[in-house]
């Protein structure tokens, strides 16, 4: 009889620990990394109103981007990079295709704005001003304040 009682005591807590790394593994998955966190295929998506400070090197320049429900990232970017499409695509900020016209820009800080879909865009901004450049075309200037806005 105690033999039964013990066996069942094992087979209950057994069962209770596969029950448990069950739901381990569903929250987090075989990696161990939290499947909450908003990432694609493409670039991590920074969020919050602080400023993110990414990369290395001497030059630096500051970046907004303005997301379609308005929400503003603010990031400071650390460089050896001649343009401020090298930099980004080296930090994996922007994505996009290559064009007649240079880097056609979709996706900017894991946000994609598609024209085909809904006629929407990531349009660049130099100090304010809607830049006469691409991003690979624009050089880093210091002083600078470049920004990328979805548009219609």
């Amino acid at each position: 009889m105690q033999l039964k009682l013990k066996n069942r005591k094992i087979s209950s807590l057994l069962l209770l620990l596969m029950l448990t790394m069950a739901l381990a593994f569903s929250t987090t998955g075989c990696s161990g990394k939290n499947t909450d966190e908003k990432t694609t295929t493409e670039t991590k998506q920074y969020t919050s109103s602080e400023t993110h400070v990414l990369g290395e090197g001497k030059t630096t320049f500051n970046l907004t981007v303005s997301d379609p429900d308005g929400t503003e990232t603010l990031f400071e970017i650390h460089t050896d990079a001649k343009t401020v499409g090298e930099a980004l695509e080296e930090l994996e900020l922007i994505a996009g295709e290559e064009g007649d016209y240079g880097l056609y820009v979709k996706t900017v800080n894991g946000i994609t704005a598609d024209y085909d879909t809904d006629k929407t865009y990531w349009a660049f901004y130099v100090n304010d001003e809607y830049s006469q450049t691409g991003v690979d075309a624009t050089k880093i200037t210091e002083g600078d304040h470049y920004s990328f806005k979805v548009e219609k």
